[in-house]
């Protein structure tokens, strides 16, 4: 009886052994959080000295759209297709500012649609296409998050009276590209065109850069350009792109202004601040 007493002990005792209970599961990675914005463009988005002015880039007044301890880095430069801002160095130059939990602002077309310099051209189905995704693998190896931002549009209307789409192959395979990599997109074509349309052809036109003879030091002999635009353009412009990352549900949104008054003024500052 005691050895089968002895029995039943030691086989319990074996059972509660194998019931332990698992060791608790690792812990998930922790995300880093938002760190700052960086931005690779051309000269739609770049920085101008007040020699320039009132020459302005949109990503030159994206700051005041944001909360005062958000940093943008706006690295764009003027001229510059992907293929270029790679060529030059330009864009390894961004990838070692950047950190964990920043986001990169990714917009390019304008140059590399242009043709006649083939030393920008770039092709939107092979090297535009392919740029890109570099751009994105590298963007996300780092741990911080790439924004695909179709190229802006241009103070250019067809005869039905809307704003043209001039760089639409190049806009549709940064579309694609977001839905096949999961990447965020801003649509910056289609927002600034619906834009164009509904302010209209003439009221517009003070938008870009347009200015006569002797109203500004850094244009003495006036200036027509399409392309490019005024203090009160860019400040548009950045409406468009900071409504949009507020509405992407990145952990940037939360420092995007819900209100953005400083950059919906009808008359111009005379300088690039927020104030």
């Amino acid at each position: 009886m005691r050895a089968r007493r002895t029995a039943l002990l030691a086989a319990a005792a074996a059972l509660l052994v194998g019931a332990a209970p698992a060791p608790d599961p690792a812990p998930a990675p922790v995300l880093p959080g938002f760190g700052k914005i960086l931005i690779a463009s051309d000269s739609t988005a770049s920085v101008y000295g007040e020699d320039r002015y009132p020459q302005t880039g949109w990503g030159q007044m994206l700051p005041c759209a944001l909360d005062a301890g958000t940093e943008v880095v706006d690295l764009a430069m003027a001229g510059r297709s992907t293929k270029t801002f790679i060529g030059e160095g330009r864009w390894d130059g961004l990838m070692a500012r950047v950190q964990p939990g920043d986001v990169v602002l990714i917009q390019f077309g304008h140059n590399d649609a242009y043709k006649a310099k083939p030393e920008r051209y770039a092709d939107p189905a092979t090297t535009y296409r392919d740029n890109l995704l570099r751009f994105i693998w590298q963007v996300r190896g780092a741990r911080a998050i790439p924004v695909l931002v179709t190229p802006v549009g241009q103070h250019m209307f067809g005869p039905d009276g809307k704003a043209k789409a001039n760089f639409a192959d190049w806009s549709a395979v940064m579309r694609e590209l977001s839905t096949t990599t999961q990447t965020p997109l801003i649509d910056l074509e289609g927002l600034s065109r619906a834009w164009l349309d509904q302010t209209g052809e003439a009221a517009s036109r003070g938008y870009y850069l347009h200015a006569p003879a002797g109203a500004f030091p850094g244009f003495p002999k006036g200036i027509d350009d399409d392309t490019h635009f005024s203090e009160l353009g860019a400040r548009r412009i950045a409406d468009l792109v900071a409504g949009a990352l507020k509405g992407l549900n990145l952990p940037l949104s939360g420092h995007v202004l819900a209100e953005r008054p400083l950059l919906l003024r009808t008359t111009p500052l005379g300088h690039r601040g927020c104030q």
